[in-house]
């Protein structure tokens, strides 16, 4: 009796350690299942968001390049042909009839393509002031034809942004306290200066705007 009572316990002990064993291993495989399924739905909540954003900012309009100089063109054409990151919004600016994309950084290709958020500034739609670079023989080349009140708009992921100029002005190249930052929402916009200049400009025009209507697109 006391024989069989001891291979009743082993048994119930073997059943108990292998009930755990198939518990332990569900947790884990759940444990898995559950990591991946997190890793698949973050990876598709980035490919949407870059999916939208690239819809809500369109491929723009080829520019007018009748002010351009021909080595700008050449360079755009050589730019526009390579691939690209995803914009971080669209500028429009009616008055001079400018349609461009702003692109991270102000390095000579990335103005090629179009404009350039300038490092180190609040982002494009961002509380401070946001520097955006161009070229003055191809994108900026109508700044020289832009005045107080005209508009700037800035064309985001779920909205558009309304920008007004309030001045400007022209700089020594030193002069970077125009990208100081600023407590509420501004542009700055920064081309060489003068504009047909022949060679490395000795000066900088500046473009200062400031937010005066957020549109939602979304």
């Amino acid at each position: 009796m006391l024989q069989v009572s001891t291979v009743r316990r082993r048994s119930l002990w073997l059943t108990a350690e292998l009930l755990a064993w198939v518990i332990g291993l569900a947790l884990l495989i759940g444990g898995c299942v559950w990591y991946v399924d997190g890793v698949i739905r973050s990876r598709q909540a980035l490919n949407r968001f870059a999916n939208l954003k690239a819809a809500a900012v369109p491929n723009v309009t080829t520019p007018d390049v009748s002010l351009w100089s021909p080595e700008r063109i050449k360079e755009w054409r050589i730019a526009s042909s390579l691939p690209a990151a995803t914009p971080l919004a669209v500028m429009r600016m009616p008055r001079i009839h400018l349609e461009v994309p702003v692109l991270e950084g102000s390095d000579d290709a990335t103005l090629n393509r179009g404009v350039g958020h300038i490092e180190d500034t609040a982002l494009p739609g961002t509380d401070g002031n946001s520097g955006i670079a161009g070229h003055r023989d191809g994108f900026f080349r109508g700044l020289k034809d832009v005045g107080v009140g005209d508009a700037i708009e800035l064309e985001m992921l779920n909205e558009r942004l309304v920008y007004r100029i309030e001045r400007t002005l022209i700089v020594d190249p030193e002069d970077v306290w125009v990208l100081d930052p600023t407590p509420s929402r501004s542009l700055t916009l920064v081309t060489c200066y003068p504009f047909y200049f022949v060679g490395s400009a000795p000066k900088r025009y500046i473009v200062r705007a400031i937010l005066a209507e957020t549109i939602t697109t979304h």
